[in-house]
C-alpha cells in the first residue's frame, strides 16, 4: 500500500569526512512509517522512497537513526544544487513510499 507524507525539515551535514547531508523526518511521520514497515527485512532497515525537495524528485532510501529514533533522508549534492538548498536551510519535503 502506497503512503505519502509532506513535512518541513532542516538540512544538516553529518559530521565526518564523507560530507553526507540529511533531513530528519518528524517523529509522528517516522512512527507511522515504522509501524507500517514492521516485519520488513530490508538492508539496514532501509525503506525505498521517491522524494521531492524544492522541485527536483529522486528515488532513494530512508534509513533508521537510532540516535533520534527517526528516519534520515539523504540528499545528494546534485539535488541540493538543483533545489538551491544548503546546510541549515528549512525545506518542504514530499515523500512517497510504495512498499509498505
Amino acid at each position: 500500500m502506497a503512503a505519502s507524507y509532506s513535512f518541513k525539515a532542516e538540512l544538516w551535514l553529518y559530521p565526518g569526512e564523507a560530507g553526507w547531508h540529511f533531513l530528519t523526518l518528524p517523529a509522528d511521520i517516522a512512527d507511522d512509517i515504522h509501524e507500517r514497515s514492521a516485519g520488513s527485512n530490508k538492508a539496514f532497515g532501509s525503506i525505498k522512497v521517491t522524494a521531492e525537495v524544492g522541485g527536483p524528485s529522486w528515488q532513494t532510501s530512508l534509513f533508521r537513526d537510532t540516535k533520534s529514533g527517526s528516519y534520515l533522508l539523504p540528499v545528494k549534492k546534485a539535488i541540493r544544487d538543483k533545489a538551491r538548498i544548503s546546510e541549515g536551510g528549512a525545506v518542504t519535503v514530499h515523500l512517497s513510499i510504495q512498499d509498505l
